[in-house]
């Protein structure tokens, strides 16, 4: 039988049964720009070192950008939108 990723299709006696997950990687902090931030110096630093394929940190970098820029674009919405609306920006 060929393994295709994680998870085995079956096991060899067929009952589709004995499945062994991956376990999930560690939660990471995604909630504004500043974590973000941190998050891709870490993909960074773990590349340097050698700890994860140059080629798998710049895929999750990329990711991370589009994360990051989507947060931006979220927070100036917010500001303009306080803006316009005489409000203040940042309380809710």
């Amino acid at each position: 039988m060929e393994t295709g990723g994680i998870l085995d299709a079956e096991p060899e006696d067929g009952r589709g049964e004995g499945l062994c997950p991956t376990p999930r990687p560690p939660k990471v902090d995604l909630r504004d720009a500043h974590a973000i931030r941190r998050e891709l110096g870490a993909v960074y630093r773990d590349m340097r070192a050698g700890r994860i394929p140059s080629q798998d940190g710049t895929r999750l970098a990329y990711v991370l950008d589009l994360l990051r820029r989507a947060c931006e674009t979220s927070d100036l919405q917010e500001r303009l939108e306080a803006r316009e609306n005489g409000g203040v920006y940042g309380k809710h």
